[in-house]
């Protein structure tokens, strides 16, 4: 059977990042730059890589500059070519190739991931479709998402990015239980959203990269909401893995949390190390250091 081809990505962009306040007060989490891109557009990319070319943001009160930054901008790209700066007009010319379109759907109240992606519905329609959660960055060759598309075309059902997590951070992720600890991908048997150490089925986290199938639009609508108010994608997967062939995968490279200081940190050191304009002098400094 030919597995679908995933052409849209889901990007749940609406939460207020808190933890990168005050910077985070007027400027959406998602646009704060590693090296000199923003991490929205690093999520884009790996996207478009993957072979989407329709790009769902799903965003709040406060997100309007990652609208504008998918745009055009006019007044910017004459006056770079009016002072002639061809290299800098070519890049921002091609922040999303021409072939690629951008919806914008405004979640109105913070209820959730699921409810996010729930949101996106009208959108996806009933086609099998990525999430990504730009705060997670992968760094490989081959994006987190290209490799899951590979993995999906084998498999089909949906897959899920999980990485092995030390026990003290099990109680932040969402944690599955499979078929085979060893075999990637395996078949997912369990989800639990954020569980205590003790109560945890693994130590394989699920990450910001998922291909669903639109099976999972009733189950978003129906499952009720956490101890927060929240309506959590976790629970929703949980009893799709019930109903279909659900696959957790660990990909391939060093993942970065970019939702902590810290991780956004390391993430900003390695891009800036690899980047081809900044890697002599930025190492130098840091030997210096």
């Amino acid at each position: 059977m030919t597995q679908p081809i995933i052409k849209k990505a889901v990007f749940p962009v609406g939460g207020l990042g808190t933890r990168f306040l005050p910077a985070t007060k007027a400027v959406a989490k998602e646009m704060l730059p590693i090296v000199d891109k923003p991490l929205i557009q690093y999520a884009v990319e790996e996207a478009v890589e993957a072979g989407c070319d329709h790009m769902v943001f799903v965003t709040g009160r406060t997100k309007k500059s990652i609208e504008d930054h998918f745009d055009a901008a006019v007044e910017l790209e004459t006056e770079l070519e009016s002072r002639q700066k061809a290299g800098l007009l070519e890049i921002v010319r091609n922040i999303i190739p021409p072939h690629v379109s951008c919806s914008f759907i405004r979640q109105s109240h913070p209820l959730g991931l699921g409810h996010a992606v729930l949101c996106a519905r009208p959108v996806v329609s009933n086609e099998s479709f990525a999430v990504i959660l730009p705060d997670d960055m992968v760094d490989h060759e081959t994006g987190c998402l290209g490799q899951m598309v590979d993995v999906q075309k084998q498999t089909g059902g949906s897959v899920i990015a999980v990485d092995e997590v030390p026990d003290e951070d099990i109680a932040a992720y969402g944690v599955v239980s499979v078929d085979d600890d060893k075999s990637s991908p395996a078949r997912v048997r369990h989800m639990v959203e954020k569980p205590c150490r003790t109560e945890a089925p693994s130590r394989l986290a699920v990450i910001g990269r998922y291909i669903l199938q639109p099976e999972i639009f009733p189950i978003l609508a129906k499952v009720g909401r956490d101890a927060d108010g929240e309506n959590q994608l976790t629970d929703a997967i949980a009893i799709l893995a019930r109903q279909q062939d659900v696959y957790a995968f660990r990909f391939h490279g060093t993942r970065y949390d970019c939702g902590s200081k810290l991780g956004f940190l390391k993430a900003t050191v390695q891009y800036a190390m690899k980047h081809p304009d900044l890697a002599d002098g930025f190492r130098k400094y840091l030997n210096e250091l």
